[in-house]
């Protein structure tokens, strides 16, 4: 008798539907054909156990099982019970019509219960799509997929209840996640909060800056004057996300198989990795794709602690990430596309010992070290950074201050009402939703200047030895800081701000 039942393949972030067709005839052996890879070949062991286990069993007969489309390869272990369901309508041991119009996945333990799937949303997205009745999955990745709306979500927690669904002995209920209501849940008080940072006024406002426009920012400065501190504290001012961030953050996690029964993701995320990652671990890959940090960081923070430690090859592949917001792995059969729209947060010592440039602390580090610490950073990476900031220690009369510090959240009311302006400038771009984002033929239409401020501007260059790569970063900020400041026009003031955070363009950084 031939069965057909049907599951998915997630290959980046959408899914793909898989037809499993269960032939069982006359003969012996248990074949398993259509590119399956060895966790879904040892699937017999698992679906043999969990049968016997719940008063059923595995035929003595010749079963032929195809996953099509025969030449797409298939991973993981969430087809156990798609190919365990098929093999019991097509022995005969359950009778059933329907089970066709379901998409069912899941993980199958020795004694019938379920294990959780990755990719549980797109799974769930294409299921609706393609005008499926309802999703059978792991009872753990339920809310995720019940945020597809007009989709039967059944979440199971052993293969006897599905069995028992379809015999019409039980019937299941849909799980029900309130999409919009758990979107708007949000943390009004944040883990790190900006209050409770001493002095550092200046940092601040630079963050701030860096949180409306959207910019990439690097601090540097000697151990133990709180690059790390405030860096932790970045996305607690970051504007809200919108339901479509929302979704697309929730995507990437559930095929990473990180979202831990939390249904919608609402906060930005951010990532710090180790200086030790690879580059393949970065930006993501393996054998069998999957995102990596910069993809995991999307609509969220990025941050890249003591930067030049990392390995340079592995910051050099963030270069066009970084630039187009996406990354494309190619391999000899597919090409995937991961979104990467991330700020990247970069933290660095001036040099080896940490304390170049500090009045109170001798420089042991001599000119030939600090040049090959700062060779690691290449000038193209740099290029991709907006606003450098040099961090100083607080002196003790700051660390003592009993008065608390402006909070996040009127901060991030500030960076919100920025945000909104920048969206409303940019409504009918699809690609820009931020200053940072600016093409060149945007930033010569929204950030004309002047003559006062175009004469600030071409002296600051001339004087300060400014590069080139400086100008177009200096009027991305300085458009931000007009628009933090309500202004139409980007003044001179604006400019003269924004000129201050490009410190490792001054002659004497990096050449």
């Amino acid at each position: 008798m031939l069965v057909k039942v049907f599951g998915s393949a997630v290959f980046g972030v959408e899914a793909t539907t898989i037809t499993i067709e269960v032939n069982i005839d006359k003969g012996i052996g248990y074949h398993l054909v259509g590119l399956p890879d060895n966790a879904i070949k040892e699937s017999s062991y698992r679906i043999a156990a969990a049968l016997k286990n719940n008063g059923y069993e595995l035929p003595g007969k010749k079963i032929i099982i195809n996953l099509a489309p025969a030449d797409l390869r298939k991973e993981g272990s969430a087809y156990d019970l798609p190919l365990a369901m098929g093999i019991l309508v097509a022995s005969g041991q359950l009778k059933t019509e329907e089970i066709d119009k379901y998409i069912i996945m899941g993980e199958l333990s020795l004694d019938g219960g379920l294990q959780p799937i990755k990719g549980a949303l797109p799974i769930a997205i294409k299921a609706k799509e393609e005008g499926y009745k309802g999703f059978f999955l792991p009872i753990q990745n339920a809310k995720e997929a019940a945020i597809v709306s007009d989709l039967n979500v059944f979440g199971i927690e052993n293969i006897k209840e599905i069995i028992d669904f379809f015999n019409g002995k039980s019937t299941l209920e849909p799980t029900v996640f309130d999409t919009r209501k758990e979107f708007y849940k949000t943390l009004d008080f944040p883990e790190f909060d900006f209050s409770d940072v001493k002095g550092q006024e200046s940092i601040k406002r630079c963050m701030e800056i860096a949180a409306a426009g959207g910019h990439n920012i690097i601090l540097i400065g000697p151990p133990g004057a709180g690059k790390t501190m405030l860096a932790k504290r970045l996305p607690s001012i970051l504007p809200p996300m919108t339901l479509k961030e929302a979704l697309e953050t929730t995507k990437i996690h559930s095929v990473a198989g990180k979202l831990k029964e939390v249904g919608l993701m609402n906060q930005r995320p951010f990532r710090s990795p180790h200086h030790t990652i690879s580059n393949v671990a970065l930006v993501g890959g393996g054998s069998y794709p999957q995102p990596g940090e910069i993809s995991m960081a999307h609509n969220g923070v990025l941050f890249l602690d003591e930067l030049p430690e990392f390995k340079r090859d592995v910051l050099e592949v963030m270069r066009q990430p970084l630039e187009d917001r996406e990354v494309t792995i190619s391999r000899a059969k597919f090409t995937i596309t991961y979104p990467s729209s991330f700020m990247l947060v970069a933290s660095m010592n001036p040099s080896p010992s940490g304390f170049f440039n500090d009045p109170s602390a001798p420089s042991t580090s001599s000119p030939y070290e600090m040049q090959r610490y700062l060779s690691k950073i290449s000038g193209p990476l740099l290029d991709r950074i907006d606003i450098h900031i040099e961090v100083t220690p607080v002196p003790f009369e700051k660390l003592s201050d009993k008065n608390k510090a402006e909070s996040s959240v009127t901060i991030r009311e500030r960076v919100t009402k920025a945000r909104e302006l920048q969206t409303l400038r940019f409504e009918s771009s699809e690609k820009v939703n931020y200053n940072a984002q600016m093409t060149s033929k945007q930033i010569r239409e929204y950030c004309a200047l002047d003559d006062t401020s175009n004469q600030l501007l071409k002296t600051a260059m001339e004087r300060l030895n400014l590069s080139a790569r400086a100008y177009d970063r200096i009027l991305k900020v300085s458009r931000t800081i007009s628009d933090l400041a309500n202004s139409q026009n980007i003044e001179s003031i604006h400019i003269a701000e924004a000129i201050q955070y490009r410190s490792l363009d001054r002659d004497g950084w990096l050449g």
